[in-house]
């Protein structure tokens, strides 16, 4: 019996979603948001289709005026031959110049890293959405969890609130 396909995230403006980084959103601070193409090989793309992806360690890196995806693991495909590609390997990103020069500078600044939020299908090819974070501190994330407990808290009274009314 064949294993179950995951349903993938239809949007409205054609996006569709295959893997989305939630580790992300937890251990950083978004300040920046960046939608980028990916330069793929050979079997990457029907391993993308698959949803055989891994963002968890991926981060991007500046290198001499080129941007390049790091640490993100595409699995083998499944039907591919001695032509299939490396997993781990780095994957170029592309982006206008204009685009890379602002990312240069503001990434210079200390504590600023180019993280990956999701990966995803538009129009048929292979989208990243790129951040522009900082690492939260431990006492940032206590904080955060302590903030929505409080919020949670204020919704239960006052759902109790108007039920007693």
């Amino acid at each position: 019996m064949a294993a179950a396909k995951k349903k993938k995230q239809q949007y409205a403006d054609g996006r569709t979603v295959i893997s989305t980084n939630r580790r992300a959103l937890r251990d950083y601070e978004i300040l920046d948001r960046l939608e980028v193409g990916l330069v793929l090989h050979g079997t990457e793309v029907k391993s993308l289709r698959d949803g055989k992806v891994n963002l968890g360690d991926a981060y991007a890196r500046l290198d001499r005026g080129e941007l390049w995806l790091m640490g993100c693991n595409i699995a083998p495909y499944i039907n591919g031959t001695y032509s299939n590609h490396d997993p781990e390997r780095r994957r170029k990103l592309l982006a206008h110049r204009r685009e890379l020069l602002r990312l240069q500078g503001k990434v210079r600044e200390k504590g600023l890293t180019l993280i990956p939020l999701s990966l995803y299908f538009r129009d048929g090819r292979a989208k990243l959405e790129l951040a522009l974070a900082r690492g939260k501190r431990q006492h940032g994330r206590k904080e955060e969890v302590a903030e929505r407990d409080r919020r949670r808290q204020l919704r239960a009274a006052r759902r109790n609130r108007n039920a007693d009314i």
